[in-house]
């Protein structure tokens, strides 16, 4: 039976369009009531009369898939009533909670182990449909069952970033200050809802009076849910590019708008626990050479020209609950238990870094037991920069317990240890905690052929106090590298007729790959926070909140032409500049 669809999000409010769940295609909020989710503060009608000029337009972004190089593959064992899973999840815990209540079993009878996982990007961080299949195929088997996802399936099977239809009017006086902010968003959820489908942006700019409404929509395609900073590239990407868009206009540096407008407080009114968002800005355009470098938009000759754009970003490092246990034995070595996996970042040298450092031993001392629930505690799973902030902090508290008994006891001799266990859940009350960035690029742009070349990139990043150097560098680079490829390239296409995705695949959605990632310098502001372990701020997301941004900036810089619709490939180049 062929059934209507709808594909595009405001198409799927229309009062004719096929209803894909009761009640409408809106989806419900928290209260099960069928209506936008509003934020908002000041009057806004006040900001539009108080200012002197007033900026609409519209941009677009398009379904990016995670596209983790590992597929979702689950191996399932039964011995009696006890189930162990080994899978790639990012969050050991999570994954076993799941299975717990999708089974109707006890925690103790659920095991989950993933010391090591091949990529996920915040899709991952729970159990997933081939887990679970394979658990039930298991059972009934009575015997190991290994399910392994089709490249195909996967891609198309786990969520990726939510499309969305962005709306905006920005008021501004006459010497470029943000007087009012309004933003509609329609984010498509797919046919159920899995994630927040929130835009993130005017977070980052000062303003009295701002109006931010949020439509979450049902429909038939792929479901989308978190990846990476999952409302925020997209985000910034409208807003950023509307906020370079009015400095043009008004023949404003964009560095000078930035710095006049950036948030100073989280909503203009709760204190940062530390705040490195300017530094970031002025000594980032210093290293790129920002005044050398800028110019004014389309200005450039010959098939290649040139420009340069920047934008900023902001990302939650937020403290919550967690566990670690440490063991002490005869021999001086340290156990770090942690329910923690590995997936790229280097969570587990980081804990034990961490350790060492709490515990005043060498690296070498410590060893870290990690990725499986009978044998760690609970963690938050690597998603949401969680992991260094909330299992840290875990880490010290623990850390803090050892020394005392230390103090009183003197080294464990024999067999014996001395052991350390605890659950800490710290909260943050009338501050607000952050990482920030600024990013700076210059592209080439061959306006002949519609190419785009990332020519120079420059990363500032205020991730606090760093304890991993090369993790943390990597991490800003991975995720410029996504961001990257949603502004140039990515899209998860779909016939409009007939509803099938017709590109689902690395190759057909066109993911970036070594060939297409350039030089990209990465420089931190290390701010001194009173909070979380040693001061440690989000890194692993932060980066990507700027990068589609900056690099729509810069192409406009180059050419002249803005582009208001992800991804900016060929074709939209060469359609704006004919």
């Amino acid at each position: 039976e062929i059934l209507d669809l709808v594909i595009d999000t405001e198409e799927a409010l229309q009062p004719d369009a096929v209803k894909i769940r009761p009640g409408g295609n809106l989806s419900p909020d928290a209260k099960g009531k069928h209506e936008p989710e509003v934020y908002s503060r000041g009057d806004i009608e006040k900001g539009f009369s108080a200012s002197d000029h007033v900026f609409e337009d519209a941009y677009v972004s398009k379904h990016q898939s995670n596209a983790q190089m590992e597929p979702r593959t689950a191996v399932a064992q039964w011995e009696g009533d006890k189930l162990t899973v080994w899978t790639g999840t990012q969050g050991i815990s999570n994954c076993q909670r799941d299975l717990c209540r999708d089974l109707d079993l006890p925690r103790e009878k659920v095991r989950v182990v993933c010391q090591y996982m091949g990529g996920g990007f915040g899709n991952k961080n729970q159990c997933q449909d081939s887990d679970l299949m394979a658990a039930i195929l298991a059972k009934q088997a009575d015997r190991p069952v290994k399910l392994e996802f089709t490249r195909k399936g996967d891609f198309l099977g786990v969520h990726g970033r939510w499309p969305t239809n962005q709306y905006y009017k920005i008021g501004v006086d006459k010497d470029g200050l943000l007087q009012a902010i309004q933003v509609r968003n329609y984010s498509g959820m797919g046919p159920y809802r899995k994630g927040t489908g929130s835009l993130v942006g005017t977070e980052l700019y000062r303003c009295p009076h701002v109006r931010r409404e949020i439509y979450p929509v049902y429909t038939n395609m792929t479901v989308a849910a978190n990846f990476r900073a999952p409302a925020y590239p997209q985000g910034v990407y409208g807003i950023g590019s509307m906020m370079d868009h009015i400095a043009h206009e008004l023949n404003i540096d964009p560095v000078e708008f930035h710095l006049k407008n950036s948030t100073r407080q989280y909503l203009d009114k709760i204190p940062y626990t530390s705040y490195g968002l300017a530094d970031c800005i002025r000594q980032g355009a210093d290293i790129f050479e920002w005044e050398k470098r800028w110019h004014q938009a389309g200005s450039g000759v010959g098939p290649k020209v040139r420009g340069s754009g920047m934008a900023i970003g902001l990302f939650g490092a937020r403290l919550g609950r967690s566990s670690a246990v440490l063991r002490l034995d005869s021999e001086g070595t340290l156990w770090v238990h942690v329910g923690v996996t590995d997936v790229g970042t280097g969570a587990k040298t980081t804990m034990a870094m961490i350790a060492a450092e709490a515990m005043e031993m060498n690296l070498s001392e410590v060893e870290v037991v990690w990725g499986d629930t009978d044998r760690c505690p609970y963690s938050v799973g690597e998603s949401g920069s969680r992991t260094t902030g909330f299992t840290g902090y875990a880490i010290l508290e623990a850390a803090k317990q050892l020394k005392q008994k230390l103090e009183k006891q003197g080294l464990p001799k024999g067999d014996d240890m001395l052991i350390a266990q605890v659950t800490t859940e710290p909260k943050l009350e009338g501050v607000a905690r952050y990482g920030f960035a600024a990013h700076f690029v210059e592209v080439e742009v061959d306006i002949e052929l519609g190419g785009v070349k990332v020519l120079k990139y420059v990363a500032m990043q205020d991730s606090g106090r760093i304890v991993n150097p090369l993790t943390a560098t990597s991490q800003v680079r991975g995720g410029i590298i996504m961001g990257i490829g949603m502004a140039l390239h990515e899209e998860l296409l779909y016939d409009q007729r007939t509803g099938v995705p017709v590109n689902p695949g690395y190759y057909g959605a066109r993911v970036m790959t070594h060939l297409d990632a350039p030089e990209i310098e990465v420089h931190f502001i290390e701010t001194e926070d009173a909070y979380g372990p040693y001061g440690i701020k989000s890194a692993g997301e932060t980066p990507i909140v700027p990068s589609v941004a900056a690099v729509a900036n810069a192409i406009f810089n180059a050419t002249g032409h803005r582009m208001k619709e992800l991804p900016i490939s060929r074709d939209k180049i060469l359609g704006a500049v004919s």
